[in-house]
């Protein structure tokens, strides 16, 4: 299996060289024109990623993940889900991170360990993905996909709850 994986993208190369000849393609000149197009790409969305990174580690250095916590601490769900709820509409790799360690402490079939893998495949990165698309191609004007996209969100997470409360406790 690991000498198929290593193959594949050599023979994708492969065959797409063996079209582009047999279709009389400059694909010298074709790969140049993709390579700048990319570029140009790049370069337009940096300013977007740049400051989504940025944003997100300002909210996780600030600590204020954790005083959320600390207020919700009231409302019955476990504790541990809330800083992946509160992540998961803003990136997923934070997301990621923190639903990873939730596995490792808790398991992955124990009840906050099922919840953290529903929330983390039921919801998406909103913030990101309306930052990334809409600045890509120039939308200034979010606020509807915005409201839609967090609340959408939430009721995943909300439903993710409640279906693995219902299930599994």
């Amino acid at each position: 299996m690991n000498y198929i994986s290593s193959m594949i993208i050599p023979i994708i190369v492969l065959v797409v060289i063996t079209y582009g000849l047999y279709k009389n393609i400059n694909i010298y000149d074709s790969f140049i024109e993709g390579v700048k197009e990319g570029l140009s790409t790049c370069l337009k969305i940096f300013p977007t990623i740049f400051t989504m990174y940025l944003g997100i580690n300002i909210l996780l250095s600030s600590n204020i993940i954790n005083d959320i916590c600390k207020y919700l601490s009231f409302i019955n769900i476990p504790i541990d889900i809330i800083p992946l709820a509160l992540l998961r509409p803003i990136s997923g790799s934070s997301s990621l991170i923190i639903m990873d360690n939730i596995l490792k402490l808790r398991g992955p079939d124990s009840y906050i360990g099922r919840i953290a893998s529903v929330i983390q495949s039921s919801t998406d990165t909103t913030l990101y993905i309306i930052s990334l698309y809409f600045g890509s191609i120039g939308i200034k004007k979010i606020r509807y996909s915005l409201i839609v996209g967090l609340l959408t969100d939430l009721c995943c997470i909300i439903v993710s709850i409640l279906i693995i409360s219902l299930i599994y406790k």
